[in-house]
C-alpha cells in the first residue's frame, strides 16, 4: 500500500499537480494555506543552515538523553563532510532508527527544554537535520546503551566555516565565567560553547574519527567485567561507547568503530592500540587550560579620547555575531558564503564592518 501511494504522489506530480502536493487551500487574492509537510520543510530549511547548526542540534539531542558524556568526530573529504556523535545517553530503540527523523517525533512528550539556542523538544531536530543533509541515521543504539548517530553534509548545499581548524579564544567575564570570546564560528566553536554551557551536566569531545576512538577507548565506563567478555557472543550486546574499550585487538577495533560510524584503516586501529594517538581532554579542559586572563578595562581619559569612540571588546564580538546573522538575507538571494567572522573596525567618527566572501570555483 506504502508504494501505490507514492505511485500516485509521483503521478499526481508529473502531472503538474506539485502545487497541489503543496497547498491545502487557496484563499484568494495570492495567498494560500500550506499542507503541513510543506510548512514543516520549509521550517526545516531555515532551523539548519549550515554544519554547525546541525551539529548543535545532535548535541541538544544527546543532552536530552541524558548524556554524561559526548563525543563528535568530523572529517571530510572533497565537499562531503562526516559527523559522528556517540554517547552514553538512554539510546534509541530499534523500532524508532528511522522514525525519529520524521517531523513531530520526539520522546518529550511532557517536557520542552529552553536554552541558549531556542526551545528543543518540538521533534523537528533530526528532521531538519536529514532535509538538509545528504544522509543521516542512526548507526547504532539501544535503550540504556547510547547512541552512535552519523550525518553526511555536502558543503556546496549546506555551507560551513572555511575555517575549521581554529579552536576559540575563551576569557573569564565579570563573574569569572568562561566564553569564548574570539575564533570563527565553525564545529569546534560550537562544540566549546555548548561545553561551557552545560558543564554541569556532560563532558564534550571533539576530533577525527581515531582521535574519537582513542579517547572513547580510554575513558567509556567499564560495565562488564573482562571475564564476562568471554562468554559474549558479540559486543554489540554492550553500551555503544564501552564497545571500543572491549575490542581485543586492532582488527576487531577498526571492525567495531566502522560499525559505529568511525571510519579508519586498520593500520590506524594499530596506532591506537599501541598509544602513538592519545586520547584528547575534554573542550573544557582544553578552554581552561588555553583560557586568557580576562583583561581589565582600561582608566577612560575624557580629556584624551573625547573625539574618538571606544567599543569594549565583547561588544565588538555580540555585533559581528549580530551582523553574521542578517547577512543571512544576501546570502540566500545571491548564494554566498562568509569565510570568516564580520571584521569591526571602530575608527575616530566611523566604524567599518567588512565581510569576506568564501571563493567560488
Amino acid at each position: 500500500m506504502a508504494g501505490s501511494a507514492e505511485d500516485l504522489l509521483g503521478f499526481v506530480a508529473s502531472m503538474g499537480g506539485e502545487r497541489a502536493l503543496r497547498v491545502e487551500e487557496s484563499l484568494g487574492g495570492g495567498y494560500v494555506r500550506l499542507r503541513v509537510a510543506e510548512a514543516e520543510r520549509r521550517q526545516a530549511k531555515h532551523d539548519v543552515r549550515c554544519v554547525e547548526d546541525a551539529v548543535i542540534e545532535m548535541l541538544r539531542n544527546a543532552r536530552d538523553a541524558g548524556a554524561r558524556h559526548i563525543y563528535v568526530a568530523t572529517s571530510r573529504e572533497g565537499s562531503l563532510r562526516t559527523t559522528t556523535v556517540l554517547d552514553d545517553g538512554s539510546g534509541i530503540p530499534a523500532s524508532m532508527h528511522d522514525l525519529v527523523f520524521e517531523a513531530r517525533v520526539t520522546s518529550k512528550l511532557d517536557s520542552v527544554h529552553m536554552d541558549r539556542w531556542g526551545v528543543h523538544g518540538r521533534g523537528m531536530a533530526l528532521f531538519s537535520i536529514r532535509e538538509n543533509a545528504v544522509s543521516a541515521e542512526v548507526v547504532s543504539s539501544a535503550p540504556g546503551a547510547g547512541a552512535a548517530i552519523r550525518v553526511v553534509t555536502d558543503a556546496t548545499r549546506l555551507p560551513e566555516r572555511a575555517d575549521q581548524s581554529s579552536w576559540p579564544v575563551a576569557e573569564a567575564g565579570e563573574d569569572g565565567v568562561l566564553a569564548c570570546v574570539r575564533g570563527p564560528h565553525n564545529i569546534v566553536r560550537t562544540c566549546c560553547e555548548f561545553a561551557l554551557e552545560e558543564r554541569s551536566s556532560c563532558e564534550v569531545f571533539v576530533g577525527s574519527p581515531a582521535e574519537i576512538a582513542a579517547t572513547a577507548r580510554a575513558r567509556a565506563a567499564v560495565t562488564v567485567d573482562s571475564a564476562d567478555l568471554l562468554f559474549l557472543d558479540s559486543l554489540d550486546s554492550l553500551p555503544v561507547l564501552e564497545r571500543l574499550r572491549a575490542a581485543a585487538d586492532a582488527a576487531e577495533l577498526r571492525s567495531q568503530a566502522c560499525a559505529l560510524g568511525l571510519e579508519m584503516s586498520e593500520r590506524t586501529a594499530h596506532r591506537i592500540v599501541s598509544g602513538q594517538i592519545r586520547p584528547l581532554r575534554s573542550v573544557v579542559a582544553r578552554l581552561t587550560h588555553g583560557a586568557a586572563p580576562r583583561r581589565e578595562p582600561r582608566e577612560v581619559d575624557l580629556a584624551r579620547d573625547r573625539r574618538g569612540l571606544r567599543v569594549a571588546p565583547g561588544d565588538l564580538e555580540e555585533f559581528s555575531r549580530a551582523l553574521e546573522r542578517d547577512f543571512d538575507l544576501l546570502a540566500e538571494r545571491y548564494y554566498l558564503t562568509l569565510s570568516s567572522d564580520p571584521k569591526v573596525r571602530v575608527g575616530r567618527g566611523r566604524i567599518t564592518v567588512t565581510f569576506d566572501l568564501e571563493e567560488r570555483d
